[in-house]
């Protein structure tokens, strides 16, 4: 058979159906690529993990990914003398600490770090019905409380229940709180929160979950909260390797926020030096493993209440310490809260200091 010359190959391509041939070969690509995975699957006994771990890389190649020097000045030239575009970015919920950050941004990932009994999980649920009552759709991923703790502490806080009451409503609720219960309700259907409580959830099973409910809800931002760093399965064990383990997930978690262009907010817990400080105020180095976690975050925020610390204390405010945030200032933010029933409030005088 007789070769093609090079101009004569050219003469069958059509330039102007370049893009829609790139995409199908890349289409056809992957989906031969996910049957070798399957397969090697099959023949290797790999666990689910491993599995969803590899099919969700071979989803994450893409082409548009590019943009020319050219393209990026053009978008941007005219900003010197145009009002600028409100990017809807998710509220705290807190004016003070929106006004510092500017909110959770998307492509962002925000890690909220405190010691235990802190009122971390608290803040989280905050960050969450705030988010979900101005538009956005919260997507919980609780690795350690179960679903019914989660919603029982939604519910106290949004109604100002004491927690121990949540234990035997019926019995322990007063009257104006039983009459008040339907309004709660209602007030917390409208979040949409969506809760995901299997424990050992991997970055690729959060994934695949946050894609099918883009599906779902195709008209909603999404925002992530994970609850809590270390509990999240890596797709190896790195024989025990612990910051290898984190380091995997910190970076996954960065990948994640910025493919689906969503705020994700994960949870983390201290190591044991901050109890051995005079000081007991966070820092990064107080985060176990902290090195990929402080290179990977975008806004770090630590959690401390001096009252926790010193029982005689007449302050009883939740700092919320901005330690690092990679498009504005640091500093803290005060706000109310009740240990009893998980409510934040701001403080009618806001205490904002910047570093």
């Amino acid at each position: 058979m007789e070769c093609l010359t090079f101009l004569e190959l050219l003469s069958f391509a059509d330039v102007e159906k370049f893009e829609d041939t790139e995409k199908l070969i890349l289409e056809l690509w992957k989906e031969r690529e996910k049957r070798n995975i399957i397969n090697r699957a099959a023949m290797n006994d790999w666990e689910i993990a491993k599995v969803v771990a590899e099919l969700d890389r071979i989803n994450q190649v893409q082409l548009e990914d590019h943009t020319s020097i050219q393209q990026a000045l053009t978008e941007i030239y005219e900003a010197p003398w145009e009002d600028k575009i409100h990017v809807d970015s998710a509220t705290t919920g807190i004016q003070k600490l929106d006004e510092v950050t500017g909110g959770f941004q998307d492509g962002e990932v925000t890690i909220l770090a405190a010691r235990p009994s802190m009122g971390k999980t608290d803040v989280m649920l905050h960050f969450a019905k705030m988010a979900g009552w101005a538009g956005f759709l919260p997507l919980v991923f609780s690795l350690e409380m179960p679903e019914k703790l989660i919603t029982s502490r939604l519910i106290a806080s949004t109604g100002g229940i004491n927690r121990a009451k949540m234990r035997d409503p019926k019995r322990m609720l007063t009257q104006k709180q039983k009459d008040n219960w339907a309004g709660v309700i209602g007030d917390l259907t409208e979040t949409n929160i969506q809760i995901f409580d299997g424990a050992g959830q991997s970055i690729g099973e959060m994934r695949a979950k946050t894609r099918k409910l883009m599906h779902q809800f195709p008209d909603k931002k999404l925002i992530v909260f994970i609850d809590y760093l270390t509990l999240i399965q890596s797709s190896q064990s790195y024989s025990g390797n612990s910051h290898m383990q984190v380091t995997e997930i910190s970076k996954s978690l960065k990948t994640m926020a910025k493919e689906y262009r969503c705020p994700v907010i994960c949870l983390a817990q201290l190591n044991r030096s901050v109890e051995s400080r005079a000081n007991k105020r966070p820092m990064m180095s107080d985060i176990r493993e902290s090195g990929s976690v402080e290179q990977d975050a975008d806004v770090i925020l630590f959690l401390y209440r001096e009252a926790y610390d010193d029982k005689d204390s007449e302050n009883h405010s939740l700092e919320i310490i901005v330690s690092k945030n990679r498009n504005g200032p640091v500093g803290m933010v005060a706000v109310n809260y009740n240990e009893h029933t998980g409510r934040i409030e701001d403080q009618k005088e806001p205490n904002l200091i910047l570093a």
